[in-house]
């Protein structure tokens, strides 16, 4: 048994028991991968798939015991090789960060600029989702997600706080909330249609519970993944923007207003998510600690590592934190 026939195998299930697939992922012929996966299963004594003719049909029961430890051992040899590259002080290969549409676009550019200036032979791997996207990205193999909370911690992973923000209001100037002087009260922002995020549309959404304890309902005109379309359709006048404070500045939406969001719509936190038991890479480390430079990364490799219980300091607001982090 090798580490490449369980890596063959994990690529299989992993591509819908599609060979060929399966074989372009890990660089594999579909002959060599097909030799491959047949001398497991002889080994082992038994067959790890269903077959129907020639194809695969199903992943068999014993089968689906073995990917669990096949998962496992590959996971823990990344861990030695991660290990090894920290040791050796080998600061190249790739960082597959999983994030928010709001965090890529406009907390990350000077960051990962950063981490690309110290570590020059890193290639940082982008991908931007929604929430729970992002959070099947991590489950996939990236190596850190961020994404934001109201109040609840995330799962999947160890989660670390990297810093507070809140929302604000952006209306074009002939709006009649422009006019105000003051965060709208939640009945008056009621009476208006409103741009949000599309996170806005599920029950369990922070703003609706805020709008339902208020006793009225918003009008969710339209909603958006991308903060840059929430301000294109304000822009078109569709309704007043309902975003996250990072995704706003004067120097670009100078053609807006841009109003605090009624106090009772709660404050979020942006988290990074880990996956437990892994090893991460000293870049993945000045990542997180360029995002949050309130902390230490000795610690955080020691909680990574299981040796210190996780007791993070209390995360920044965005307004502190953008101050800290430049270009």
């Amino acid at each position: 048994m090798t580490l490449t026939q369980l890596r063959y195998l994990v690529a299989i299930a992993d591509s819908g028991l599609n060979i060929t697939l399966a074989a372009e992922r890990v660089h594999a012929t579909q002959p060599g991968l097909s030799k491959q996966l047949k001398q497991l299963e002889d080994e082992l004594g038994f067959q790890l798939f269903v077959r129907k003719g020639r194809s695969l049909d199903a992943i068999a029961p014993a089968g689906e015991r073995v990917l669990e430890h096949a998962r496992r051992i590959l996971a823990e040899a990344a861990n030695i090789r991660s290990y090894a590259a920290n040791e050796r002080g080998e600061y190249s290969g790739r960082l597959l960060l999983a994030t928010t549409h709001t965090q890529a676009r406009y907390v990350l550019p000077p960051v990962i600029a950063a981490i690309r200036r110290e570590f020059p032979r890193v290639d940082v791997d982008l991908q931007a989702a929604s929430d729970p996207e992002v959070l099947q990205l991590l489950h996939d193999g990236a190596d850190l997600a961020l994404i934001s909370t109201a109040g609840s911690t995330p799962s999947g992973g160890l989660p670390v706080p990297l810093y507070r923000w809140r929302r604000v209001l952006l209306v074009p100037a002939s709006h009649p909330l422009a006019e105000l002087s003051r965060a709208p009260t939640l009945a008056e922002l009621a009476r208006h249609p409103l741009i949000s995020y599309e996170s806005s549309t599920r029950g369990d959404s922070s703003m609706r519970r805020a709008f339902a304890s208020a006793g009225v309902e918003p009008q969710i005109a339209m909603t958006a993944r991308d903060a840059n379309l929430i301000k294109t359709y304000v822009r078109a006048g569709l309704g007043a923007g309902l975003l996250a404070e990072m995704a706003t500045g004067p120097r670009e939406d100078d053609d807006l207003r841009i109003l605090e969001a009624p106090a009772e719509i709660p404050e979020c936190i942006t988290w990074a998510v880990i996956p437990r038991g892994r090893v991460l890479r000293e870049y993945a480390l000045a990542l997180l600690h360029g995002v949050a430079p309130q902390l230490d990364r000795r610690d955080l490799r020691r909680v990574i590592e299981g040796n210190l219980e996780p007791d993070w300091p209390r995360p920044p607001s965005w307004r502190e934190l953008s101050q800290a982090i430049t270009i």
